[in-house]
């Protein structure tokens, strides 16, 4: 009931400028209908007035007495009688839309608001968002709670795509209070508990660019002609200077030249296991022991002879075993998982390709071996 607030009080303007207009059928109407969707005393006391003085509705005094009247009861409400649709008419709904609003605001959990379920991922929640959204923004859902039911949207996205808050949401629990006293108690307070770090419109907006026009959005307490105003703090706080910025990007700037830095100053090892151009390694040489290819400089012979040339072949050597066994073991778990994926689902065509691997590492691994043992 609350969410017809804004609704009468769009008609109840409507109503006294069709009075202003001469237009006394009109501005029942309106009243009427202000009163269906919204009891108030303003509206009850301009009905009275305009009942009362109906025979001389056309004339200038009854006009303006109706309009003090109108400004007087309503003084209150006056910032909430923005116009809808440019003050010709009001916006309609569908019943389906306020069955829309009335399952989205009874959800207990952001996982149920967004239609997916816990294992859901980054995708499963961009899709599920993109959708509501739509179906649910004010621009477009003008059903009473459309505004609220569009911010419990956003929110839910905006928690469970960060995986940090939805770690805690997980662990904490979903389930919202019935009640204020509960806020603080055993389950949580959507707004409280998990609130978003961006707007439900600024969120909006990233996904779609601003889709629908800026059109202020009224629900209650909320009027969507705040997040500029809200957008513009944010960017204060930021700060629109370039040096602002510098300094906010200060700390990577400097792990990157830290990081390159050691980079330049680590010495390139002498020999390569592959050909490397980049860094001249293209000579072909092969160690003594296990007769191991691998990739030198031309200057590499003039440097490297005697006890350095057997300490690099013994480094090369090392390495390619290591690499060798570690290929090896990645070659014996891909087979050993076709051919269980293949006795689970009856797949011949994943045991087929089981045994149809070459393990080539695992023969390397098994001469290796045998050369071992020979020395």
């Amino acid at each position: 009931m609350e969410g017809n607030r804004d609704e009468a009080e769009k008609c109840i303007k409507i109503a006294t400028k069709a009075l202003e207009a001469g237009d006394k059928d009109k501005a029942l109407k309106f009243l009427n209908k202000a009163e269906k969707l919204y009891p108030t005393d303003r509206a009850k006391a301009l009905l009275d007035a305009l009942t009362k003085n109906g025979s001389s509705a056309g004339n200038g005094a009854y006009k303006r007495r109706f309009t003090e009247s109108s400004q007087s009861s309503g003084a209150k409400s006056q910032k909430d009688g923005q116009e809808c649709g440019g003050g010709e008419s009001l916006k309609g709904f569908t019943k389906d839309q306020v069955e829309g609003v009335k399952r989205i605001k009874g959800c207990k959990d952001y996982y149920e608001v967004l239609g997916v379920n816990k294992e859901a991922n980054e995708d499963d929640l961009k899709k599920a968002y993109r959708k509501l959204a739509l179906k649910f923004h004010p621009d477009k859902n003008h059903a009473p709670g459309a505004t609220e039911a569009f911010k419990k949207i956003g929110n839910a996205y905006a928690v469970l795509s960060n995986s940090d808050k939805r770690r805690q949401y997980d662990l904490t629990g979903g389930e919202e209070p019935s009640s204020p006293a509960h806020s603080h108690g055993g389950g949580f307070d959507f707004h409280r508990g998990f609130e978003a770090d961006i707007t439900p419109e600024d969120l909006f907006n990233m996904f779609f660019g601003g889709g629908f026009p800026s059109a202020t959005a009224h629900n209650g307490r909320t009027s969507y002609s705040h997040h500029a105003d809200y957008r513009q703090e944010r960017t204060e706080e930021r700060g629109d200077g370039g040096f602002s910025m510098f300094i906010q990007l200060m700390p990577v700037i400097v792990l990157i030249l830290v990081s390159i830095l050691s980079q330049m100053m680590v010495p390139t090892p002498p020999y390569s296991l592959y050909s490397r151009p980049s860094t001249g390694q293209t000579l072909k040489r092969q160690t003594e022991n296990l007769h191991v290819d691998y990739y030198v400089t031309k200057d590499f012979k003039s440097e490297y002879k005697g006890s350095a040339l057997q300490q690099v072949e013994k480094n090369v050597e090392d390495d390619y075993v290591a690499n060798v066994r570690n290929n090896c073991w990645k070659e014996r778990q891909t087979k050993t998982d076709l051919l269980y994926a293949a006795k689970v689902y009856r797949d011949d065509r994943m045991r087929k390709k089981a045994e149809l691997m070459t393990m080539d590492n695992c023969k390397e691994l098994d001469r290796l071996n045998n050369l071992f043992r020979g020395g």
